[in-house]
């Protein structure tokens, strides 16, 4: 296999004012989870599947026990004020150099496309246990910002603190070298767990922005089913008085947004 590759499923792909969005997994599969939801709900048509060694050396295992190679994958969902090119799949990039590399690639295609506009969809670690529906920002270009902050999405001052690591940061430092205006669009988590309630919030934005109505109905499920879990941390928490697990993990996973 080449170092990256790209398999076609679908040729002559036409589609009409593209925007592209970023869900890969990050801190609670916050962004992912809203993608993957999008791709599901809009009834999405796979046009690409992405391999790479720079993937971690996995293999994902199905309902069947049967096995496939870590890979990314291009969606496109038809709406009536865009078509919009979804990218989500199984890992990041397990190296810096790969995260250049496929990040380089992710933009080859965008400009193929046509794409004018990214968002990459992520979430913020706040190291808390109670929920907040903000969504933050961050731009590459800040002519954008006052549009964006119409959609309900909040700016802070060098916020994020640490910045913004993997594709969803470094698709915004590289797309400005392109011209494509790009977001980061995040919703605030605790970092400890999948979180579908900040996606849930980060859901609401997005259909903001491509004005669709999308049934958050699973995403809801699972939010509740979540919110049991955090209610038992947070007794956890107070019994425990510092919750030390925790506590070191903030030195470490919590810098990593994506």
């Amino acid at each position: 296999m080449q170092e990256i590759e790209v398999i076609r499923i679908k040729e002559d792909v036409q589609l009409k004012d593209p925007v592209l969005i970023v869900g890969l997994p990050g801190v609670g599969h916050v962004g992912k989870l809203v993608a993957e939801h999008l791709i599901e709900e809009l009834d999405a048509e796979q046009i690409l599947e992405i391999y790479s060694h720079h993937f971690p050396p996995q293999v994902i295992v199905d309902e069947n026990s049967e096995i496939h190679l870590v890979k990314n994958e291009l969606y496109v969902c038809r709406t009536d004020k865009n078509d919009i090119l979804a990218l989500v799949g199984d890992h990041q990039s397990s190296s810096t150099e790969g995260h250049y590399k496929l990040c380089t690639l992710y933009l080859d295609i965008a400009q193929e496309f046509g794409v004018k506009r990214i968002y990459t969809l992520g979430g913020f670690p706040t190291g808390q246990l109670a929920f907040s529906d903000e969504v933050l920002g961050a731009v590459n270009n800040k002519d954008i910002v006052e549009q964006l902050k119409d959609y309900g999405i909040n700016f802070k001052e060098n916020e994020p603190g640490g910045g913004i690591v993997g594709a969803s940061g470094l698709l915004l430092g590289l797309s400005k070298f392109r011209n494509i205006d790009s977001a980061c669009l995040m919703g605030l988590t605790s970092g400890y767990l999948v979180d579908p309630k900040s996606a849930q919030s980060l859901l609401k934005v997005v259909c903001r922005i491509f004005d669709i109505d999308i049934d958050v109905g699973p995403l809801e499920e699972r939010a509740k089913d979540m919110e049991k879990i955090m209610a038992r941390l947070k007794e956890v928490e107070q019994q425990q008085q510092g919750m030390p697990e925790i506590s070191a993990a903030k030195d470490e996973d919590l810098r990593y947004i994506g």
